[in-house]
């Protein structure tokens, strides 16, 4: 019984997670963003990147807090959701319509990336997080946008670059009602109530958000433990992968939809720039509370972590290389990088069993 609530409570909390985020989160920043005059490449790494992220983050912070040394749950949703992102999202992008990419953006985005996993490969190296590490992610966040918004204004306007605006959003959100249109529409209605309208009251609709993100993380976190109880297995692998791809499915949908609509690079360039904001924000934050809060240091259980950090790096490489050739990720390269991200999950859960 323990192991089918558990199944159900993550089930329904992942698609309430995703209707919250996708039409009321995400569209309340960007109304936000589109008030402040904020350059599109600065939007889309910081309120875009807060909306699409925020799932990880709550959880990351929750499993801080939460007594019994769960932190790990936390790292892995985050690394397992930057691991779902470049292998799944972008295959699935280049299966809905083979992607031409733009260069230099990806090149941009790909080297900040690689660059933030190497910090995180540093920041687990001896199994502990203190003050210094947490800051030097915040601090490596704070350069990566004032890169953006020097790019900005040194290059030509590229509206390819972010996701999450009015007229993507409008289309995304459409495109799911489509899908589950009467359980939505339901959905929709209570938080409408509990939200008000996310474009003229987005103030309470950022809010509200945040604090049902919050509700819906912890039952996640919880949800995640106990699953993991069930089978007998760390609730790191279950964070690595369930967790990870649950909170990651609206971003999949998002990006599926802007690659049949032929702006399949936008879905790429996201899915790894969004990824620097989860490791140097999502980890970062949630530390620096943590420790300023009384214990000093964090310890780190580096089971599946680190392996899986490697993979990514490795992963990024296999996707540039792929962007490179003729500047296009095509449906076979799509395929073999789903099938990487199978073959990974198979993998951890024989390694578990």
């Amino acid at each position: 019984m323990t192991l089918l609530w558990s199944v159900t409570a993550i089930i329904v909390s992942v698609y309430l997670l995703a209707v919250l985020t996708d039409s009321f989160f995400i569209v309340s920043l960007d109304e936000i963003s589109s008030r402040l005059k904020l350059p599109s490449d600065v939007a889309g790494a910081t309120l875009m990147a807060v909306g699409s992220s925020a799932p990880e983050l709550a959880i990351a912070l929750i499993a801080l807090l939460r007594p019994g040394g769960h932190s790990d749950v936390g790292i892995g949703t985050i690394v397992g959701s930057a691991l779902f992102n470049v292998l799944v999202i972008t295959g699935a992008s280049a299966l809905a319509r083979p992607v031409r990419v733009s260069f230099s953006t990806v090149t941009r985005d790909v080297v900040a990336y690689a660059l933030s996993l190497g910090l995180l490969l540093w920041a687990f190296w001896d199994s502990r997080i203190d003050l210094f590490e947490a800051a030097v992610f915040l601090a490596f966040y704070v350069a990566y946008v004032v890169v953006l918004m020097f790019w900005s204004k040194h290059s030509k306007p590229d509206d390819m670059s972010v996701l999450g605006h009015e007229g993507i959003k409008e289309d995304v959100i459409v495109e799911h009602r489509s899908v589950i249109e009467r359980i939505s529409r339901v959905v929709e209605r209570v938080y409408q109530v509990i939200l008000g309208d996310p474009r003229s009251d987005f103030l309470r609709a950022f809010i509200a958000s945040i604090v049902l993100i919050s509700v819906l993380s912890w039952i996640l976190v919880e949800s995640g433990i106990a699953f993991a109880s069930a089978l007998g297995i760390s609730p790191v692998i279950v964070a690595l992968t369930i967790l990870a791809g649950g909170t990651s499915v609206p971003d999949m949908i998002s990006s599926i939809v802007v690659a049949r609509q032929g702006r399949g690079d936008m879905a790429v360039a996201n899915a790894v720039g969004s990824n620097v904001f989860d490791i140097l924000i999502g980890l970062g934050l949630p530390w620096l509370i943590v420790i300023l809060s009384g214990p000093g240091t964090i310890s780190v259980g580096t089971e599946g972590l680190l392996n899986s950090t490697w993979l990514l790096l490795g992963s990024v490489a296999i996707l540039y290389i792929f962007m490179l050739t003729k500047r296009t990720l095509s449906r076979v390269e799509g395929v073999f990088l789903i099938g990487t991200y199978v073959a990974y999950v198979a993998w951890m859960y024989a390694a578990a069993s």
